[in-house]
């Protein structure tokens, strides 16, 4: 298989940017959707982002072959977690000064009294739990750090990543987020699980591991800016 053999209009391609590139599209225009309709609720556009996501995601599911494969018990039960709650306790506390860029008030499903409305909290704890480590591990890992070393990604092997392909795929993706000194501690802790396990499920159950942690502790603690 040849470099050529896969354009930016193939769809196993697409498979792994689209979703990635809606959720990234509804964040890049979410203000101007707000401002269209006034009457709505802001934070049910998170419902709409990932609603999008899990219908691409459906759509392509034919062409994510990798995800067929069993991880090792292992990998899967046992090292997974451990870094997904490392990388939760390292997001929690690398939040201050220079390792924090932009910003806002997070998301926060209360209403007017305080109460938490959990028709607006569950979903968001879910999308965050099972469809963006999914969504996300598909494009930075699968498809972006193996492209990084050959634009014929599909015929990389995990094992086979090269140092520059990681740091830099990590790099990115701590960019996408606030917190972005955590977040490319993050991307090279999921992209060494990729590397090291050869399965893609692993980074995708250490990253839903961390989201999912992540969410409990916001609603115990209320600290929406963490969301």
């Amino acid at each position: 298989m040849t470099a050529a053999a896969i354009g930016w209009t193939d769809p196993r391609l697409l498979a792994r940017v689209l979703p990635f590139a809606l959720y990234m599209l509804f964040l890049a225009i979410q203000d101007g959707l707000e401002a269209l309709l006034p009457g709505l609720d802001p934070r049910w556009w998170y419902l709409v982002k990932v609603g999008g996501v899990v219908l691409l995601l459906a759509y392509y599911r034919r062409h994510y072959l990798e995800l067929l494969d069993r991880p090792d018990w292992r990998w899967a039960a046992l090292a997974a977690p451990a870094v997904g709650l490392l990388v939760f306790v390292l997001w929690i506390n690398l939040d201050w000064g220079w390792l924090v860029v932009g910003g806002g008030t997070g998301f926060s499903p209360l209403d007017e009294q305080g109460a938490i409305r959990w028709e607006m909290a569950i979903p968001r704890i879910l999308g965050a739990a099972l469809v963006v480590p999914l969504m996300e591990e598909l494009f930075w890992r699968s498809f972006l750090a193996r492209w990084i070393d050959r634009h014929d990604f599909l015929a990389v092997a995990p094992a086979r990543l090269t140092l520059r392909a990681l740091l830099v795929s990590s790099f990115l993706f701590g960019l996408e987020h606030t917190l972005w000194f955590a977040g490319i501690l993050a991307g090279l802790a999921y992209g060494w699980l990729y590397q090291a396990s050869g399965n893609l499920w692993v980074p995708i159950i250490s990253h839903a591991v961390t989201n999912l942690v992540l969410g409990i502790w916001v609603l115990m603690t209320g600290n929406w800016g963490f969301w």
